[in-house]
């Protein structure tokens, strides 16, 4: 069995990089997130403000938080498992799943958080 193309291994590890940089981003974006709802809530009971202003950011931007986790978890075991198949000699199946399912997770998480700033606007 002959080694893999090193050029190939190389490629696994700068996806890998990549799906760390995409799972950080999440993560310091949800942090950004949640703590901006920390600040509107702490802002509400300010005594100038009469009515409770209660934005949702905090949980959305838990989620996020968990959403960068679990995507960093998720590329290493791909990662993983590439590496095996590679060392193995069989051929390396590289499914455009797991990116579709990411935006689409974050465009709803988007759509979440556009939803509940523009009714914290109304209030």
């Amino acid at each position: 069995m002959s080694e893999p193309d090193p050029r190939v291994v190389l490629a696994g590890e700068r996806t890998l990089l990549a799906w760390i940089r995409t799972g950080l981003a999440l993560m310091g974006f949800g942090f950004v997130v949640a703590r901006f709802g920390l600040f509107m809530r702490e802002l509400a009971r300010m005594p100038e403000h009469t009515t409770e202003s209660h934005l949702g950011a905090s949980w959305v931007g838990i989620v996020l938080v968990v959403l960068g986790i679990v995507v960093n978890a998720g590329a290493t075991v791909r990662y993983l498992r590439f590496n095996s198949a590679l060392s193995r000699g069989e051929p390396a199946h590289v499914s455009l799943s797991a990116p579709a399912v990411l935006a689409i997770g974050v465009a709803l998480i988007g759509l979440i958080l556009t939803v509940v700033l523009l009714a914290s606007l109304g209030q």
